[in-house]
């Protein structure tokens, strides 16, 4: 069960594979769950890069949105979401992103440890809305299908000041009820729950 329109998430990814062909970046946001965890595919890119790298991204009709404090192309009808150093504002600063990244797919994507963090920032912002509903099922499928260790996760925390993220993760695995969405059986989803449960309640 998709959450987003396929062809809309086709042409995303088609986007996404030509800017990397262009342009150095560190893959954040819905694309990169999917490529830790292979679960729901994205509609919208975001993507973290340098200073010099944004002067390169300006032949692609570069916006500049200094509300949300983030730089903006439109792709056809695809949102790409650009994060810069010392300038965005994330949960985890942008000029911190590059200490934890790993290579999947020729990408390099942020550490599902710390894209974990990035998403619970991402979804306590949009908590009652679609794209909170889409935050949390990708939390989800982080937690169910990405090995997350949990010491590693309690450590980014640690540094930012954000051990609070651990209840809140709790409290979004009791309540989440839709399973379907991340491929699983009752039983499989409950017997998970209850192993991850476990682990958080530890740290």
């Amino acid at each position: 069960m998709e959450f987003w329109n396929s062809q809309l998430t086709e042409k995303s990814w088609e986007a996404l594979q030509d800017l990397k062909k262009k342009y150095d970046f560190i893959l954040i946001g819905g694309w990169a769950i999917y490529l830790w965890t292979k679960q729901q595919k994205s509609k919208d890119i975001d993507i973290v890069v340098s200073i010099s790298e944004l002067q390169k991204l300006k032949q692609e009709n570069l916006s500049k949105n200094d509300n949300l404090r983030k730089y903006e192309i439109k792709i056809g009808e695809i949102d790409v979401d650009i994060y810069v150093s010392h300038f965005s504002k994330l949960i985890i600063p942008p000029e911190h992103i590059g200490n934890y990244i790993s290579k999947i797919e020729g990408f390099s994507v942020i550490s599902k440890e710390a894209l974990l963090i990035l998403k619970q920032g991402a979804e306590i912002e949009r908590r009652n809305s679609l794209k909170g509903e889409k935050d949390e099922i990708d939390i989800m499928s982080l937690l169910f299908f990405s090995d997350i260790n949990f010491n590693v996760y309690k450590s980014i925390l640690k540094k930012y000041s954000l051990e609070h993220f651990i209840d809140s993760l709790i409290s979004i695995l009791k309540t989440f009820k839709d399973y379907n969405l991340i491929s699983l059986t009752p039983r499989e989803f409950k017997k998970t729950k209850e192993n991850i449960l476990k682990n958080l309640k530890k740290l």
